[in-house]
């Protein structure tokens, strides 16, 4: 050991003399270093270098795995709901249904008893015939089908959108957690799930070309509009957003420092009138905005229809909500400088969201995406996924579905005996059989089942904008058995009443000497009119 040591010194202090080097110390002390320094000194970077990439190597499958489980998580979750029981999904599938075997789509009504005939645009008409197959394949298992695989396709779309602003892993894995668990309100059987689908695909273009400045993505804007406005009529939100990002573009040419954008108006504004004329590429033209226009200007339904009213704050999820909301605002205010079209947009999220509960996605996808174009990623976090990575956990997520129906043992069986507890399954049943004729007095919630199940013109159904606010107070106003029900016209012209076991009409009904009660369970009463 003395001898290694003097023998170190004498190679430190003697092979460099005033910068010359000693030839004589540095052959020996080469050759000393072949037998004992240099094999060390060579196996240390070796050593570093694999440990390094067995490290990155472990990160990647780790973020493989991490990745797998967001994904299945939102469609377990909609498989453990099972949402076969929405209201509006039956009057969308029988709608389906009545345009393959007219090859067409309806333009008035062909449902209401006392609105038979009229103006009526079909508007979700894609939608329908999308629900109507998977249900003909797959019966009841295809309604949580449809839901469970837009879902998954929500949860990948709004990856992507995060991971392309955000070069921290752990914050995009948890922001993406936060958006989907915060929507778990909308995961039902509703065309709604194509609009936050490609409400996401949207702000991924425009935050890439704000960002970049470059502008081939805005090709795929008109493309995407086109189907929207063909699917579902909020497609009228992503014009909005559309707007927003041209008006910014313009106040960056024009000098204005808030505008925090490369993208160059004259894109941006082609993108606009591009999209906007892909959106009149529907069956009724021009006049879908005119139905946008009577279901945006509807106020009464706000208040009487549970899914258009506010937040409730009574679950987890609206809390969620609000914290985003609450994030995305702070986040904007640390930046010390107006964003103009983060500040418009969440704006335009706040009104959107808190007005109607429908709408939570608009706050869930705005505030995630401004939390991650805000908040500064850490190094040491960044994402190792390689591209392999992420297919493979898409393909488990996949897995996780027929899984999932097994695992939980959800199928058209248990399906249809979850659906007999909550709608009148075995009242139309018993209509069928005993062959009761109209007209028919139904409750506003179950319409819709109405028009699949028992093909009888019913007196009104989900449709809230095609009925319009008066009809909507006068059947709910009856239903509550308010002091003027019996001057409801409907009901005193009626053949047969079916309404809910408990409701207020049905106690009045069952003393009334003008019905009788032919049928009852613990969901649904049947009344027949004495004649």
């Amino acid at each position: 050991m003395t001898r290694t040591r003097s023998w170190d010194w004498v190679c430190t202090n003697s092979r460099y003399s005033g910068g010359v080097i000693n030839p004589i110390v540095e052959a020996a002390a080469s050759s000393q270093g072949n037998n004992e320094s240099l094999p060390i000194q060579q196996e240390a970077p070796t050593d570093s270098s694999t440990l390094k990439t067995r490290n990155v190597r472990v990160d990647q499958v780790a973020q493989t795995i991490v990745l797998a489980v967001l994904y299945a998580v939102p469609v377990l979750m909609c498989i453990h709901a099972a949402m076969v029981n929405d209201p509006d999904i039956w009057w969308h599938l029988r709608t389906g249904e009545w345009m393959l075997a007219h090859h067409s789509v309806p333009r008035v009504d062909p449902y209401s008893g006392a609105l038979h005939g009229s103006r009526w645009l079909a508007y979700s008409w894609v939608f329908e015939l999308v629900a109507v197959k998977l249900f003909q394949w797959l019966g009841l298992a295809g309604i949580v089908t449809y839901t469970s695989a837009m879902i998954l396709a929500i949860t990948v779309a709004i990856f992507h959108l995060l991971r392309r602003l955000q070069m921290d892993f752990s914050q995009v894995i948890l922001l993406t957690f936060c958006a989907c668990f915060s929507m778990a309100r909308l995961y039902s059987p509703r065309p709604w799930l194509f609009t936050v689908l490609f409400f996401i695909l949207e702000m991924d273009i425009l935050m890439q070309a704000r960002k970049t400045g470059r502008v081939r993505e805005l090709l795929w804007l008109p493309l995407i509009f086109a189907l929207w406005a063909n699917v579902h009529i909020q497609f009228i939100d992503g014009l909005l957003v559309l707007g927003l990002a041209w008006a910014e573009a313009l106040a960056a040419r024009w000098g204005i420092t808030s505008a925090n954008t490369l993208a160059r108006p004259k894109w941006m504004g082609l993108a606009l009138v591009g999209s906007l004329l892909a959106t009149l590429l529907n069956p009724f033209g021009w006049r879908i905005y005119q139905a946008a226009y009577e279901l945006a200007t509807q106020a009464g339904a706000l208040n009487k229809i549970s899914e258009l009213q506010a937040l409730p704050f009574r679950t987890m999820a609206d809390f969620v909500i609000l914290l985003l909301a609450l994030g995305s605002v702070a986040a904007l205010a640390w930046q010390r400088r107006l964003l103009l079209f983060e500040t418009a947009l969440l704006g335009l999220a706040a009104v959107l969201t808190f007005r109607s509960q429908r709408d939570v996605w608009v706050m869930a996808v705005v505030g995630v995406v401004i939390l991650a174009s805000t908040i500064a990623g850490r190094e040491t976090a960044a994402f190792r996924l390689p591209k392999l990575g992420t297919a493979i956990a898409l393909l488990a997520a996949g897995l996780t579905m027929p899984a999932g129906f097994r695992i939980m043992q959800v199928n058209n069986a248990r399906l249809a005996t979850d659906l007999a507890k909550s709608l009148p399954v075995n009242a139309v049943e018993a209509v069928r059989a005993k062959g009761y004729a109209g007209p028919l007095y139904n409750d506003y919630n179950w319409g819709g089942y109405l028009i699949w199940a028992l093909r009888m013109p019913v007196s009104i159904d989900g449709r809230a904008a095609f009925y319009g606010d008066q009809r909507l107070d006068r059947s709910m106003a009856t239903w509550n058995a308010e002091p003027d029900w019996e001057s409801d016209a409907q009901l005193t012209s009626a053949g047969l009443v079916i309404g809910p076991a408990k409701s207020a009409l049905t106690q009045i009904l069952r003393m009334d000497p003008r019905f009788q009660l032919v049928y009852e369970d613990k969901v649904a009463a049947v009344f027949v009119a004495r004649r």
